[in-house]
């Protein structure tokens, strides 16, 4: 299943995945737009969270005055 997500990454990205958040974020931008079902997503998602893929943390920025 990995190797599904890596594929589909390198064929849209047209090169290869730095680190294992890239291909979350790659799988989300997939699932919000509709090309993965919620069943598919989170059979993507396990497979990432089992390697410790991350979303950054937040970063709250207050307005310059």
């Amino acid at each position: 299943m990995l190797e599904e997500i890596k594929n589909h990454f390198e064929k849209v990205k047209k090169r290869n995945p730095l680190h294992v958040n890239e291909l979350l974020d790659h799988i989300q931008n997939r699932y919000i737009h509709g090309e993965l079902s919620i069943v598919e997503y989170k059979q993507f998602y396990s497979v990432l969270d089992k390697l410790n893929a991350q979303k950054p943390d937040l970063f709250i920025f207050a307005p310059i005055s």
